[in-house]
């Protein structure tokens, strides 16, 4: 649709009609939905010594970074104050509101246990936590959450090993699959090929990062080496037309996150340039997501903003995507078909829409 040819809304308006429509977020970090409030009473928990300026001063520091890189040794950082398995609780109490604001019906999260389990911590204990707390979600507000291991490339294959067999040994319905998150630089996905096969043929799903600080190679190897359902970011594609083809071809979600990627600067340096648009004309299926709300200061609402505000996404493209983001996600068909029904509900006869 033409973007000339539809009423064209205020941020306010915008963001007031899109928190009712139904959405789901497949590409999510656990431990970046912490809030920074919380993040700030784990830091005065470990220096009793400092006040809020101090602790905010702390904040400063650990939130300060220019790249990729930097920005997983501020996720270490922040991981580094959990003291404990019940600090989860906190964590996602801030999920929950953080779903809830951003009117999500339905999320699939990355949780990553390797800086955790290195402390010392029960594996299976920090499973029960997670559990409680998804059941403890869905009964308070019906919002479905499904948690996707993050094995890790960050510490290298053996890791990523041992992160798969403790899951194996602690199966739960709300566990779904693995992913591949961590430097994309230091953790070549060519690498874990035989992890993402045992975790397939034990009925997990797989995921994996690639094409966020590395060509289009890294994207090629996942697809092909990996054959991970569904690629996270993925924005080094846009060179590739092959590539390209090769995605729409066999149907391979892309889970974008424009913020993240023009934080990064690796590919694109503003909003206006990213490859979001060009995915979407030839043909992939693309969702929106935010990656790490706190790290990033960006919500779900935000990035559905950006897409129509700074990249000219109309409407109703952005109801497809809307659509998309149940499409791209790992629930059953008939699931699917309820929530986009649901957007369609949520979305006709709405002021916002009418021309």
């Amino acid at each position: 649709m033409e973007r000339t040819t539809e009423k064209q809304l205020g941020k306010e308006e915008f963001l007031n009609f899109f928190r009712k429509i139904p959405k789901a977020e497949i590409h999510l970090h656990l431990e970046a939905v912490i809030s920074r409030d919380t993040v700030r009473r784990f830091i005065r928990r470990r220096n009793p010594e400092f006040d809020d300026e101090r602790a905010e001063q702390e904040i400063g520091r650990i939130f300060t970074y220019s790249d990729l890189n930097g920005f997983i040794k501020a996720y270490l950082a922040v991981q580094d104050l959990y003291d404990s398995p019940a600090d989860f609780n906190d964590v996602f109490r801030d999920l929950r509101d953080y779903l809830v604001r951003n009117g999500i019906k339905y999320a699939e999260i990355f949780a990553a246990p390797s800086a955790f389990i290195k402390k010392g911590w029960d594996f299976s204990e920090i499973v029960s936590v997670y559990m409680k707390n998804v059941i403890k979600i869905e009964t308070e507000t019906g919002i479905k959450v499904r948690i996707l291991i993050d094995v890790s490339r960050t510490f290298g294959f053996e890791n990523a090993e041992k992160n798969l067999q403790l899951l194996l040994a602690n199966m739960t319905p709300v566990i779904i699959g693995i992913g591949l998150g961590g430097s994309e630089t230091n953790g070549p996905a060519r690498l874990f090929g035989s992890v993402f096969e045992k975790a397939r043929s034990r009925g997990l799903v797989t995921v994996a990062h690639a094409g966020e600080d590395v060509g289009p190679e890294s994207v090629w190897d996942t697809i092909n080496i990996l054959r991970a359902a569904r690629i996270g970011h993925g924005i080094s594609s846009a060179g590739d037309e092959k590539l390209i083809d090769e995605l729409v071809r066999r149907n391979i979600p892309l889970e974008v996150c424009p913020t993240s990627n023009v934080f990064t600067r690796k590919f694109v340096s503003t909003m206006k340039e990213h490859p979001i648009r060009k995915f979407f004309d030839r043909g992939i299926t693309v969702t929106l997501n935010s990656d790490d709300p706190l790290f990033f200061g960006v919500e779900l609402l935000d990035e559905y903003w950006n897409a129509y505000a700074e990249i000219g996404f109309s409407l109703a493209e952005l109801r497809k995507i809307a659509e998309n983001s149940f499409r791209a996600s790992f629930i059953g068909d008939d699931e699917k078909a309820k929530f986009i029904d649901a957007v369609g509900k949520a979305w006709d006869g709405n002021p916002a829409t009418a021309r």
